[in-house]
């Protein structure tokens, strides 16, 4: 019988010059492009069993109708119909991918995002539940563990995210609407795409056009070698189904997570005491730069690692490690796949002449020490938490705007402060035109007032105040 091929794979066909033989006992993975045959299923049989079904459940509290709260109604029916405390259960789906035999497993933070319970279903239908080794929100990124008495379990090998390239063919396997698991493919349609979702983490995502859908989420892309290219996270859709445009996280990124959550310490970023801005077209010109793209350095914190290495503002950094950088976002994703402790070659522009240093990866010290004061007392900022803004406590809180400072950690409900529409993360600046630079200059300065207090506070990257009179 004659067979017909689809046009697309006869024209990767002619390109590599032959036609393969379809041979039944071939499960070789190819291992060049003149390798590809007619189907990607020796690659699926082998990278298909590494991807599992996560099922996570969240209880939470439904308020009935509150006329099931009236004595009349429970002394007939009690709780019977459900009052104040019945509950209902919140069912959440998603895939993830073994990257241990040892039952290490990673998903979506969003996937496992409060639930009570997780189950994990492997490729042959075996059922463990899971616990959370480490969750990054940050990343979007979650570590679960099953306990799989000793047996070893299928496994994924990370690839080199950084080996991609615009067009190479990808597949994307998952649970989309809990279908069961499904392999799509598509080719990489872009590379380090930002701004993608609401984390304000490092973001430089993989897009492509395999088909993702609901249920993907923090299941494998995988390239033709079989080996984890990324996890799926996201789709742009109106529809609320794949329209071709989806992204996945770099396996750069999730093997520092997944190496954290095996190491036990977790996630420690690392810090270089430095604050950078877009290089748009307009600040390119004004600088003499032939082109805009780079980070433009803004500030400098003294005695940090960026200010030893001896890069200075209106520095703009063009490379990392050797690799191009072209926004603040690419800048963070690389510098989030590197470890403390290690040292980076960034390549500068100054003054338009290419300038390298080399900038060492440190923690964030928490110098001030936070000093956590909870503020009681007759004054507009009672019923709040507040501590010292320090590099740890920036890194730790995603604090922008400020590099020292007071920081309202909490807000109390009903509160003096609540009332006057203070928030977590607002900056006391000054009160009563008294600079506030730590903790234990804000007492004193509400506590002294005799008649009214007038305190500025800093919101992002906006100012307001608070004005309230004694008595």
């Amino acid at each position: 019988m004659a067979m017909i091929l689809p046009r697309f794979l006869l024209t990767l066909l002619l390109m590599a010059g032959t036609v393969p033989a379809l041979a039944q006992s071939d499960r070789r993975v190819p291992s060049s492009a003149a390798e590809i045959s007619l189907s990607f299923a020796a690659v699926v049989e082998r990278t298909a069993p590494a991807v599992v079904n996560i099922y996570a459940k969240r209880m939470v509290r439904a308020r009935a109708n509150p006329l099931l709260d009236d004595p009349f109604f429970q002394r007939f029916f009690g709780d019977v119909l459900g009052g104040r405390n019945r509950q209902r259960e919140v069912p959440s789906l998603g895939s993830g991918v073994i990257v241990d035999g040892a039952g290490l497993i990673v998903t979506n933070a969003h996937v496992i995002a409060d639930a009570d319970d997780i189950t994990v279903v492997l490729n042959d239908r075996r059922e463990f539940d899971a616990r959370v080794e480490l969750t990054d929100e940050d990343t979007d990124l979650a570590v679960l563990r099953i306990d799989t008495a000793g047996a070893r379990l299928p496994a994924l090998a990370f690839g080199d995210a950084d080996r991609l390239r615009v067009g190479d063919l990808v597949l994307a396997i998952g649970n989309p609407f809990g279908v069961g698991q499904t392999v799509t493919s598509g080719i990489v349609s872009g590379l380090a795409r930002s701004r993608v979702t609401p984390q304000g983490g490092p973001q430089s995502f993989i897009q492509t056009d395999a088909a993702i859908n609901p249920g993907n989420s923090g299941g494998a892309l995988v390239t033709l070698d079989g080996r984890l290219a990324g996890i799926n996270t996201a789709i742009f859709t109106r529809s609320g189904g794949s329209h071709g445009v989806g992204f996945a996280i770099p396996s750069n990124l999730v093997q520092a997570v997944v190496q954290g959550a095996r190491s036990g310490k977790g996630i420690v970023r690392a810090w270089i005491g430095m604050t950078g801005q877009d290089l748009t077209a307009d600040i390119a010109d004004g600088l003499g730069l032939a082109k805009p793209g780079g980070v433009l350095v803004s500030e400098i914190y003294p005695g940090g690692p960026a200010e030893r290495a001896g890069i200075r503002v209106s520095d703009v950094i063009v490379s990392f490690d050797g690799r191009p950088v072209r926004s603040p976002a690419e800048f963070q994703f690389r510098l989030a796949t590197r470890n403390v402790g290690e040292s980076v070659a960034l390549g500068l522009l100054r003054r338009n002449k290419p300038v390298s240093v080399t900038l060492p990866l440190e923690a964030a010290p928490e110098v001030p020490p936070r000093n956590v004061t909870e503020l009681k007392g007759l004054h507009p900022l009672q019923g709040t938490r507040v501590a010292n803004i320090s590099p740890a406590l920036i890194e730790e809180l995603g604090i922008r705007g400020a590099d020292r400072g007071v920081v309202l950690l909490g807000v109390a409900r009903g509160s003096q402060a609540q009332r006057f529409g203070a928030r977590p993360g607002d900056i006391i600046v000054d009160v009563n035109g008294q600079k506030v630079s730590r903790v234990r200059d804000v007492e004193p300065a509400l506590l002294g007032v005799s008649e009214s207090w007038e305190i500025t506070m800093r919101r992002g990257q906006s100012l307001y105040q608070i004005k309230a009179r004694r008595g």
